[in-house]
């Protein structure tokens, strides 16, 4: 069985980091693209981040270009988002989500959100 788990969100200041984890089981991600979604109340789900299965491109929204990075682990069948000089418009439920390699850009995968599998998402709230 297909299963992703979000975890480490949870309550930061503005300007903290946090790291996002996405532990997959039931498969392994080597020949898997990987992104991070968020959604905010009231606010269409959107593309944050996410990475190739082949040569391990990226991409990034522009509202979070230059604070998050993504990375995977394919030996801990893990991808990570790593969060800094987060802000209160940061605060959504960020979920992962994968879907195997094919015929799409990685930047095409995020933005029209073509992933088959997903999380159940973890919250991340940026308040002082």
């Amino acid at each position: 069985q297909v299963q992703l788990v979000e975890s480490g969100g949870g309550l930061v200041q503005p300007g903290g980091s946090l790291r996002l984890s996405c532990a997959a089981s039931g498969f392994t991600l080597d020949y898997y693209a990987i992104g991070w979604f968020r959604q905010a109340p009231g606010k269409e789900r959107e593309g944050v981040s996410c990475i190739s299965s082949s040569d391990g491109s990226t991409y990034y929204a522009d509202s979070v270009k230059g604070r998050f990075t993504i990375s995977r682990d394919n030996a801990k069948n893990t991808v990570y988002l790593q969060m800094n000089s987060l802000k209160p418009e940061d605060t959504a439920v960020y979920y992962c989500a994968a879907v195997k390699a094919g015929a799409y850009t990685v930047q095409a995968m995020c933005v029209f959100q073509i992933f088959g599998s997903w999380g159940q998402g973890t919250q991340v709230t940026v308040s002082s």
